[in-house]
This record gives C-alpha cells, sequence and structure tokens, in this order.
C-alpha cells in the first residue's frame, strides 16, 4: 500500500509458461483449448466449478503471527493455522503449478490511490484471470512494467489438500498469511474466493489507517449525494442501487476514507438464477455479452442458448463483468462522503416498518448485529421465520472485532452529518403465511424521499420497543404501511412477535461483549 513494500514472498516459477495479463480474447482461447470453459450463445464465456459452487467458509484460515494476532478477532469466522502448516503447502502448491502453464494478473483492489493494494494474482485456469481482470482494477500499460504487489494470491482449483496432514478441515483450503502477504487457495474452482480473499485483507489492512472498509453497494445523485447500501443476500440490494436516477459507483465492496467513497473493484459480481430482463435488465443483457464469465449457468448443448431459470447445478449461478457493462456505472479515484447510509433487511417476521430512521448509536447497533430473517427450508416443512445475523452485513470477511467497523463507522456518520435509514424488503401485516411482501414500488418511494431529503422534514414517532424513530407520512405511501403494528388485524400477535425478534436481537448481541453502553442501550427493549 505503499511505494516502499517488498515484493511479497509466494512468487511464482514454472518449467511451462506464465502467461502474464492477457486479454479477454486470448484468455478465451486459452479457456476454450484448455477445456475450462464454453462460449455461449450470447459470447459471455461459461465454466462449471464442480463440487464447490459457492465459498468454502469452512475452509479458510488465518496464519497467526506476533504482529497481526492481537488485531484479529479469533472464533468461527477467524480461524488460525500455524505458519508452519502454511508455508508446508504452500510448496506443496509451488511444485504443483511448477510444472504446468500459469496466468498471471497485475492489478488494483481499491480506486483510491491512496488507500489500494497492488496484487498479484497466480491462477492455474485461463478463467479465473479473466474473472480477476473484471474483480479488480486493471492498470495502465505504464503502471504494469514496474508492477511490485502488495499481497500476492496463488490458486490452484487442482491441487487438493490431505486434512489429516496439512490441517486443513478438507481438500479446499483457502489461506491468508499477512506476514508474507501471501494468499493461498486450493481445492475449489469457485472464483469469488478469489475476491472474497482479498475483500477480507483489505478489512484487515484498512482499519489500521482509519479507513472504513464496507460491504455494501454505493450510488451517487445529479447533485452529487452518495448514499451506501448494506444488506444480505435477498434483501434488494442490488435492485435498490440500481436506479436509472442515479450512478452505480459499485455493487458490492467500498472503502470509506478522509478522501470520500471508493470501490474495490473493477466490476460486478450479481447472482442470475431466475433472472429477468423486465427485473434486472442491464444485469440481463450483461449475461448475453462476450467477455461476461458465467459460472454454474445451464446452457443447451446444442446452441448454447442460457437457460437463468435452472438451478440444478447451484442456485448460486453467478456472471462476472466490468463495472462498464452496466450502462449507469461511474468510474473514478473516490466520491463525496455519503448522505446517507441505508442498511436492508428482509423481516420475514413481519414486525419492522418499512423504513425507520436510526440514530448514530442504533445505527452502530444494527450494523454490528447485521439482521435479517428468512422463511427457512419449506420443502421441509418449516415454515417459521428463522433470523439471521451476519456481523457487520459481511461476518465471513471481518478480521477485526465488529466493533472496531462500528466505531469507524460512526465516526465517519458523525464528521459528515449521514443520516441512517433502516428499510425492511420483507412482510409487513403479518408474519409468514399472512403478511405480505413489502410493495417495490412503496420501498422506492420511501428510498426516494429519504435520499433528497424529503423523509427528514416530516413527524416521526419512536418506537416503543425498538426506538428508532418511525415516519407518519411519505408521499406514493398509504400512512398504514409505514407503522408495522397499525398493519397487522391481530395487534396482540403482532407485539408477541415483536418481544420475539426483540429477543433475538438481544441473544445475538450478547457474544459480542461490547463494552459501550451507549451502543448496547441502542438495541430494542424487551
Amino acid at each position: 500500500m505503499d511505494s516502499k513494500t517488498p515484493a511479497a514472498v509466494a512468487e511464482l516459477t514454472t518449467s511451462k509458461t506464465i502467461y502474464k495479463n492477457l486479454s479477454a480474447p486470448a484468455l478465451y482461447e486459452h479457456a476454450v483449448t484448455n477445456k475450462e470453459a464454453v462460449i455461449t450463445a450470447g459470447g459471455a464465456l461459461c465454466a462449471r466449478t464442480g463440487k464447490h459452487t459457492a465459498r468454502s467458509a469452512q475452509d479458510k484460515f488465518i496464519v497467526k503471527d506476533p504482529a497481526s494476532e492481537k488485531h484479529i478477532w479469533w472464533g468461527d469466522q477467524n480461524v488460525a493455522i500455524e505458519e508452519a502448516a502454511f508455508d508446508k503447502l504452500l510448496g506443496k502448491v509451488q511444485a504443483y503449478l511448477g510444472v504446468r502453464d500459469v496466468y498471471q494478473r497485475d492489478c488494483y483492489a481499491g480506486s483510491d490511490p491512496k488507500n489500494r493494494l497492488r496484487v498479484r494474482v497466480y491462477t492455474e485456469l485461463a478463467w479465473h484471470s479473466l474473472f480477476s481482470g473484471h474483480m479488480f482494477i486493471n492498470p495502465p500499460a505504464a503502471d504494469l512494467a514496474g508492477f511490485i504487489p502488495d499481497f500476492t494470491v496463488v490458486n490452484a482449483p487442482g491441487f487438493h489438500a490431505l486434512p489429516q496432514v496439512d490441517g486443513t478441515r478438507g481438500a479446499a483450503f483457502i489461506l491468508v498469511n499477512f506476514r508474507t502477504r501471501t494468499v493461498l487457495i486450493g481445492g475449489t474452482a469457485y472464483a469469488g474466493e478469489i475476491k472474497k480473499s482479498i475483500f477480507s485483507v483489505m478489512n484487515y489492512l484498512l482499519p489500521l489507517k482509519g479507513v472504513m472498509p464496507m460491504h455494501c453497494s454505493a450510488n451517487v445523485g445529479k447533485a452529487g449525494d452518495t448514499a451506501i447500501f448494506f444488506g444480505l443476500s435477498g434483501t434488494g440490494k442490488t435492485t435498490l442501487s440500481s436506479d436509472p436516477l442515479r450512478r452505480l459507483i459499485g455493487d458490492d465492496e467500498h472503502g470509506w476514507s478522509d478522501n470520500g467513497i471508493f470501490n474495490f473493484e473493477g466490476g460486478c459480481y450479481a447472482k442470475v438464477i431466475n433472472l429477468s430482463a423486465e427485473a434486472e435488465p442491464q444485469i440481463y443483457a450483461a449475461t448475453g455479452r462476450f467477455g461476461t464469465i458465467l459460472e454454474n449457468v445451464v446452457y443447451d448443448k446444442e446452441t448454447r442458448a442460457l437457460d437463468l431459470n435452472d438451478g440444478s447445478l447451484t442456485e448460486n449461478t453467478r456472471a462476472a463483468y466490468p463495472l462498464e457493462f452496466i450502462d449507469n456505472a461511474i468510474k473514478g479515484a473516490a466520491f463525496p462522503h455519503p448522505k446517507n447510509i441505508v442498511m436492508l433487511t428482509y423481516d420475514a417476521f413481519g414486525v419492522l416498518p418499512p423504513i425507520a430512521r436510526l440514530s448514530y448509536e442504533q445505527a452502530m447497533y444494527h450494523f454490528i448485529s447485521g439482521y435479517t430473517a428468512k422463511v427457512a427450508n419449506t420443502e421441509m416443512g418449516i415454515k417459521e421465520p428463522k433470523a439471521t445475523f451476519s456481523t457487520c452485513f459481511g461476518a465471513p470477511f471481518m478480521s477485526h472485532h465488529p466493533s472496531v467497523y462500528a466505531e469507524l463507522l460512526e465516526k465517519k456518520m458523525r464528521g459528515n452529518k449521514a443520516d441512517c435509514w433502516l428499510i425492511n424488503t420483507g412482510l409487513c401485516g403479518g408474519p409468514y403465511g399472512t403478511g405480505k411482501r413489502m410493495s417495490i414500488q412503496h420501498t422506492r418511494a420511501l428510498l426516494n424521499s429519504a435520499l433528497d431529503g424529503k423523509l427528514a422534514k416530516v413527524k416521526f414517532t419512536k418506537d416503543p420497543v425498538f426506538g428508532f424513530e418511525i415516519p407518519t407520512k411519505c408521499p406514493g405511501v398509504p400512512a398504514e404501511v409505514l407503522n408495522p403494528r397499525e398493519a397487522w388485524a391481530d395487534k396482540k400477535l403482532y407485539d408477541a412477535k415483536c418481544k420475539e425478534l426483540a429477543g433475538l436481537f438481544a441473544a445475538n448481541f450478547k457474544k459480542f461483549n461490547v463494552t459501550s453502553k451507549a451502543i448496547s442501550g441502542a438495541g430494542p427493549k424487551i
């Protein structure tokens, strides 16, 4: 992250060829020749990832070393592995790749020159090199001549670990070594591991210099008013941040520095299962473009036409493509500090209001909680909502204690006088079975009123349990929709469900051992 950083130690040599920074057409040729992928009818390159069709969260480890050990929040998300085990496995992977063609991609993670990470990615597969070129930012040719990486990723999906020998949990492994600045990936061809491993690295490094890393989407209005959107899968983060009246900065990973908001990435990595041209026209169009990479999308073997509704391989079908494939996307080193922070949740309990304004302390509480709730697997007969809490809306990628990120968020919000809104895109009028999905038109109207400042001028009422403020009116939204209790026919049942959800929040928050009474006191009152 600075010009004096020496090269990371994990450099590769091979008796074959290291192909450096190949173009998309060249990587297409390699991927097809090597039988890694096929070209589909629209021109996208489609690959299958085998057994692993999503991230292997249980196979991720961090090397414990004296410098990083004191900063990392060790536990289920951040599991330690000894450096000797890492070195031994790295040696095996280097030997494995040393007799194969290897693809090298030099790129940036982060558009802000003051806070970017220079990354070198070695991959066994050609399409993984193209993926890395999409997900990260490609430097100008002049910068590649003397490129010195801050971090190196070595990715060998064809190499499988032996757990009883290598100290891993299975054949797949994702190891991060902060001392040698190396990421080691093996046993899985799921490309998202490359992207998310560097996101995890950024989540460790940036807070040490006072920069807030965020698992969020971001857009900017015509007046230069930036908004960021936190939310777990299925909450509408991609849909709501993709607004034709606003420019998309990025859809997944950003930083917030003294210079403003900056994108970590140079592209998008979108879920495409059941994608339609009507609901997501720009993402849908990207699935039929040359340069796009499709993962585990089903296609007709004869015509190569895509079937985006077929989830037989996985429900986690993906498309990776450059940011410029989105018409209203915008690129830049940094964008203005956000005026609005939006936290999205899908509440299947039907308890939370369609929108609420949070105080700074409540924003920290809900950020640490990272709540959403969906209906569990109905095919197994389970029809009750199930709460999900993912710390900072991205628990698997957060290296520090959640309070570190929450305090950074509060500092940035206070310093820039940003408003924070909690938006429920889930159910209203009752729980699963009786409640109805929030109208997207109502959600859009509420969001637009919040972003343009109109909502801040109306009268609010305080929720007696959660303590946040609920607007009493909003153009285009019926008044009875705004207050969740009023939308329920059975008020006693609402009170019971509200108490149940409040209890789940409280039980989850206890595990963080947050010492600040201001934050812990900002949660629901049972």
